[in-house]
């Protein structure tokens, strides 16, 4: 397990952890790593800091033992949860919320996610059902192509973006 910190191109940043960086490479290219924040898929590896510890007696050129100078603190690596280590991501997986605003998209994308039914790529057609009055009414969100929101809207559909990406689509 490798943990990276990223960042997107909208300046979030965020840790989350990889298998290893021949799977952060794969995941990246196929568009599976999003911002944790703000759902955008442009993301890369931000600069870290090395964790390099010393070796255990360093020698000098002549071959005698060199003073051990105090060696830097690092920090202690953070446990993989169980849930990293098999496979699987868990709501709050990445670094935590910071800042105001992140607290609070946050918050919405927890009501949202409890109070509305996931129904993915089925968005559109679903909005379009419930506004001709061929379904239910309901609470609903998920995903739709930037084009096909905007006919929503001319034809009067109630529809609003929402600051993130589905629970399902996130790293």
């Amino acid at each position: 397990m490798i943990q990276y910190s990223l960042k997107c191109a909208d300046g979030h940043s965020f840790d989350s952890w990889f298998q290893s960086a021949a799977a952060f490479d794969k995941l990246a290219a196929a568009g599976m790593v999003s911002c944790a924040v703000c759902g955008g898929s442009r993301v890369e590896k931000a600069i870290m800091a090395p964790r390099v510890r010393p070796g255990r007696t360093a020698v000098s050129a002549v071959g005698e033992p060199e003073p051990q100078a105090a060696a830097p603190a690092v920090p202690a690596p953070v446990p993989v949860p169980a849930a990293v280590a098999a496979g699987r991501r868990e709501p709050g997986m990445l670094s935590r919320p910071s800042g105001e605003v992140e607290k609070a998209i946050s918050e919405l994308r927890r009501k949202v996610e409890e109070n509305s039914e996931y129904v993915g790529g089925r968005f559109v057609q679903e909005a379009r059902a419930m506004h001709l009055g061929e379904a239910p009414e309901r609470a609903i969100h998920g995903e739709a192509k930037l084009e096909d929101a905007r006919e929503l809207i001319e034809d009067g559909v109630p529809v609003m973006p929402l600051p993130f990406r589905p629970g399902r689509k996130s790293n």
